[in-house]
């Protein structure tokens, strides 16, 4: 874990409302996260699956007789 000098800013009763970190710690942690972000998009890409699947039956024909079997 990166360790970033911040200021914990409290309310009257001692409550943390705030935290205050240089811009340049700012900076990284956009960085961090904008990777981040990147790397989970490519690890939910669903197009590679688009087609993959025949089906016999139309799905919504296939819901509704589902859920007439639950009445």
């Amino acid at each position: 874990m990166l360790h970033f000098k911040k200021q914990i800013v409290t309310d009257e009763s001692m409550r943390p409302v705030a935290v205050l970190i240089d811009y340049q710690d700012w900076q990284k942690i956009e960085e961090l996260l904008e990777a981040y972000e990147l790397q989970e998009k490519e690890k939910v890409n669903l197009s590679k699956y688009a087609g993959v699947i025949n089906l016999t039956v139309d799905p919504l024909e296939y819901q509704q007789q589902v859920r007439d079997e639950w009445n």
